[in-house]
């Protein structure tokens, strides 16, 4: 294994992102599967994949130029691009962290992260959240995500990252949601 830390660079990998995604959305994962190993939500097409990557590139994890993980970078300018985050960003733009209001604070969301399933379990999640870190925090104070309530291991690797629930809330399909945030400064 030759596991690299890095970025989104080329449409290769913006494929490559999107055929390890198909792989763990909840419809491709039995229940015991979603349980287990968790699952990621959204079903992103290429072209907004790839404006999202755009000035500030996707994370990406390979092994011999394979795209084993990744953490998505999307920025505040894409709220209005993907229905099913809509609520997430309304929510976000009322919450206050630190007695400041959120909507005012220097922060981006961290879109999707999944590692493939060969390689859990071997620290690149975390990874890819620590050079994310370094990248972002010279124009970012924070990172916020929303996991699903449904999604425990996802929920406990973020905790273990340093992220703090700010809120938990239901969108109006019902489903629940934790919002996290880390402070990277």
């Amino acid at each position: 294994m030759s596991i690299q830390i890095t970025t989104a660079r080329s449409e290769k990998h913006l494929r490559q992102i999107l055929q390890l995604q198909k792989l763990n959305l909840p419809k491709a994962l039995s229940e015991e599967e979603r349980i287990q190993e968790g699952f990621v939500t959204v079903d992103h097409d290429f072209a907004i994949l790839k404006k999202m990557n755009s000035p500030y590139p996707h994370i990406i994890a390979t092994d011999d130029d394979s795209v084993i993980g990744y953490a998505l970078v999307m920025l505040r300018s894409i709220q209005d691009e993907i229905e099913v985050l809509k609520p997430m960003f309304e929510k976000i733009n009322t919450l206050s962290y630190n007695n400041a209001p959120l909507s005012s604070s220097k922060y981006f969301v961290m879109g999707q992260v999944c590692v493939a399933k060969d390689y859990r379990g071997k620290g690149i999640f975390y990874k890819m959240y620590d050079y994310m870190k370094s990248i972002m925090c010279i124009d970012f104070d924070m990172v916020i995500t929303e996991v699903s309530a449904h999604n425990t291991r996802s929920l406990k690797a973020h905790a273990r990252q340093g992220f703090v629930n700010v809120l938990s809330f239901e969108a109006p399909d019902g489903h629940p949601w934790e919002i996290l945030l880390w402070d990277i400064l």
